[in-house]
């Protein structure tokens, strides 16, 4: 496992232990909307809460899976700034979706920047076979991707799913997308 990666999941396995035991001094790390409850820092540091075990688990294991590959790809400089530009316009995206609904709740969770992830592997690697738990269907990365921003940006509209960030996550996605074209103005 990279090393980035490896401080990643150490890192928000390590906070998640320490916020069931502590929640409430915890929540001042969470993103609220911008009002009296919103600092600066949440709009990095919600990225390592979480609000369950499972959510947790999976946010991890997409790190695990998708963030390795990435980070020998491109060395520990660009994964950290891919990350954390999801992380940021994950925030935003979800700043401004609560700001337009007038909700004051908190957000939290790695996902933003897991789909940060998602979409610069299926750009990277368009052609990779990837397994769905379910269905059991194998697909390239780039149409597992396409069709996981679709259902997310459809949830979101409709309100399908309430308590979950589809905003932030396209956000996330956004943020990604930002982050490989700076890469390639670079280049």
């Amino acid at each position: 496992m990279a090393p980035v990666t490896r401080t990643i999941l150490i890192v928000t396995v390590a906070i998640y232990l320490l916020q069931t035991v502590a929640e409430p001094a915890f929540m001042a790390f969470a993103l609220w909307p911008i009002g009296p409850f919103f600092r600066p820092w949440q709009i990095v540091t919600y990225a390592f809460l979480h609000g369950s075990p499972m959510h947790v688990f999976f946010n991890m294991f997409a790190v695990y899976m998708f963030g390795s590959e990435l980070e020998r790809y491109w060395g520990a400089r660009r994964y950290v700034f891919l990350y954390l530009s999801s992380i940021v316009f994950a925030a935003i995206a979800q700043l401004i979706v609560a700001g337009m609904s007038g909700g004051l709740y908190p957000t939290v969770g790695a996902s933003g920047g897991v789909f940060g992830l998602l979409l610069a592997y299926a750009v990277l690697f368009p052609r990779r076979r990837l397994m769905l738990i379910f269905p059991p269907i194998p697909m390239p990365a780039w149409l597992f991707v396409t069709l996981y921003g679709v259902i997310e940006l459809t949830m979101g509209l409709t309100g399908a799913q309430p308590g979950v960030a589809h905003f932030a996550h396209i956000g996330g996605m956004l943020g990604g997308f930002l982050a490989l074209l700076s890469f390639r103005a670079r280049a």
